[in-house]
C-alpha cells in the first residue's frame, strides 16, 4: 500500500505534465484559424503563437519563491488553476487582447509547474525509484503533447468555432488535477526546512520509506544545518559552484540538440526535404509516437542503467542521426524518406536520453536549502534556450540552409559527449542528502 501511495502522489504531481505538454503543443492545431478569425498581422500572429513560451520563461524564473514561500502543495494549487482559468479564458475570449492574457497565464503554469513537480516528486521519493518517478512528469509532457495532436484533429472536423474547443477541453483534465491535489501530503523535506514541523514530516516519511524513516529524518535535519550559517542560502555562493554550472550546461545542451525546432517545425523541415504537405504532417504524427515510446522505455531503464550511461549512449546517437541529416541536406540528393527517418531516429535518441534525465538529473543535483532555485535554474536555462532557437530557427535554416543548421546541432551534440564523459556524475540509487553534500564539497 505504501508503495503505491508514493507512486499515486508521483502520479497527481505528473498530470501537472500532462497539462504542460499539452498547453505548449495545443496552439499549433488552432493558430490558422485564430490568424483567420481576428485578422492577426504576422507581427500579431507570431506574439499569439510565442506569448505562451513568453510566459513560461517568466514562470520558469521565479518559480522557486512560491515553492519555497507557501509550499510545493499550494503552488501546485496555483498551477492546476492557472491551467484551468487560461483553458477556460482562451476559449471563451471575445477579443485578441483577452485570449492573449489567458494564454499567457498558461504559459505562467508551464513555467511554474517545470520546477515545482519535479521537485515535489524528488522530494517524496525513495532513492532506488526516483529516476522512474520524476520520469513520470516527462512522460506525461510527451503524452500532454501526443493527446493535443490526437485532440486537435478529432475536434478540427467541428467547423469555424472548432478552435474555441481545441483550447477548451483541456478545462476537464485541469479541474481534474485541481481536486486531486488536495489528496497529497505537502514535500516532508519543506516540512523540516523552511516550516520546522517534524512531526508532520515524519508521518510521510513513515509511508514513504517505512525501514529507514527516521534515519533519513535525521540526514534532513542535518543537511538544513549545514546551511544554518547562510541563512538565505544563496545559490550563486562558490560552495554550490558544481552543481550551477551542471545545471546549467545540461540544460544548455537539451536545446542546442534542435529538439525544440524539430518539435514545433518538423514540417517545415520535412518540406524543405521535398515532402509534401501531407506526408510532412503524417510524418510528424510518427515524430510524436516515438518520442512517447523511447521516453516511456528511458524512464523504464533509467533507475537500472543510470543517467551517466542513458547520456552517453543518447549523445551518440544524437550525433549520428544529426551527421547524417546534415549529410542528405549537404549532398542535395533526396531520397523520399531519408530525412523523416533520420529524424526518427534523433526523436529516439533524444527522448530515450535528454528526454528522460533532464528533470530527473537537475532535481537531485542540488542540495535541499537551495534545491528550489536550482530547478528554477535550470528551467529558466531550458526556457530561454528553447525560445532563443525556436526564434532564431526559420531564420538559420532559410539564410544558411539546412545543412549548415543541422551541422552546428551535430557538432553541439559532440560537446554533450565531452560533458557527460568527462564533467556528469552519476546520482542513481543515493538519497538526496548525500548526492547534495558530495555536490558542495566537491
Amino acid at each position: 500500500m505504501r508503495k503505491h501511495s508514493v507512486l499515486a502522489w508521483s502520479m497527481v504531481v505528473a498530470l501537472g505534465g500532462f497539462l504542460f505538454g499539452f498547453d505548449t503543443a495545443v496552439i499549433s492545431g488552432a493558430e490558422k484559424s485564430i490568424q483567420q478569425f481576428w485578422h492577426l498581422s504576422v507581427f500579431e500572429h507570431g506574439l499569439t503563437i510565442s506569448i505562451a513560451l513568453i510566459g513560461t520563461v517568466i514562470g520558469s524564473l521565479f518559480g522557486a519563491r512560491p515553492s519555497d514561500l507557501f509550499g510545493r502543495k499550494n503552488t501546485l494549487y496555483f498551477v492546476a488553476a492557472a491551467y484551468l482559468l487560461s483553458s477556460v479564458g482562451t476559449a471563451l475570449a471575445d477579443n485578441w487582447y483577452m485570449f492573449l492574457t489567458f494564454r499567457l497565464l498558461g504559459g505562467l503554469g508551464v513555467g511554474i509547474s517545470s520546477v515545482t513537480a519535479p521537485i515535489y516528486i524528488s522530494e517524496v521519493s525513495p532513492a532506488g525509484r526516483r529516476g522512474r518517478l520524476v520520469g513520470l512528469f516527462q512522460f506525461n509532457v510527451v503524452l500532454g503533447i501526443l493527446i493535443s495532436y490526437l485532440s486537435n484533429y478529432l475536434i478540427s472536423q467541428g467547423g469555424e468555432a472548432s478552435w474555441r474547443w481545441m483550447l477548451g477541453v483541456q478545462a476537464f483534465p485541469s479541474a481534474l488535477f485541481l481536486v486531486l491535489i488536495y489528496f497529497i501530503p505537502e514535500s516532508p523535506r519543506w516540512l523540516i526546512l523552511k516550516k520546522n514541523e517534524t512531526a508532520k514530516a515524519l508521518e510521510i516519511l513513515r509511508i514513504i520509506n517505512p525501514l529507514n524513516c527516521e534515519q533519513e529524518l535525521a540526514a534532513i535535519k542535518s543537511s538544513s544545518l549545514v546551511d544554518a550559517s547562510d541563512a538565505k542560502a544563496r545559490l550563486f555562493s562558490g560552495q554550490y559552484k558544481t552543481p550551477v554550472i551542471l545545471a546549467v550546461l545540461f540544460a544548455f545542451f537539451n536545446q542546442v540538440s534542435g529538439i525544440n525546432a524539430i518539435i514545433y517545425y518538423a514540417p517545415r523541415i520535412f518540406e524543405m526535404a521535398g515532402l509534401g504537405a501531407h506526408s510532412s504532417l503524417l510524418s510528424t504524427v510518427g515524430i510524436g509516437l516515438i518520442n512517447f515510446i523511447f521516453t516511456l522505455l528511458g524512464i523504464n531503464i533509467i533507475d537500472k542503467v543510470g543517467r551517466r550511461i542513458l547520456m552517453l549512449v543518447g549523445s551518440f546517437g544524437l550525433i549520428a542521426s544529426l551527421f547524417l541529416v546534415a549529410v542528405t541536406f549537404y549532398s542535395g540528393h533526396f531520397s523520399g524518406f531519408a530525412i523523416p527517418l533520420y529524424m526518427m531516429i534523433f526523436i529516439a535518441f533524444f527522448a530515450f536520453s535528454q528526454g528522460a534525465v533532464i528533470w530527473v538529473f537537475i532535481s537531485e543535483i542540488f542540495p535541499n536549502q537551495v534545491r528550489a532555485k536550482g530547478q528554477t535554474l535550470g528551467s529558466s536555462t531550458h526556457w530561454i534556450m528553447a525560445a532563443i532557437i525556436a526564434f532564431c530557427f526559420p531564420y538559420l535554416a532559410e539564410s544558411l540552409g539546412g545543412a549548415v543548421t543541422f551541422s552546428f546541432f551535430c557538432i553541439m551534440m559532440v560537446c554533450q559527449l565531452v560533458f557527460v564523459w568527462k564533467f556528469m556524475p552519476e546520482t542513481k540509487g543515493r538519497s538526496l542528502e548525500q548526492i547534495g553534500t558530495n555536490m558542495v564539497m566537491h
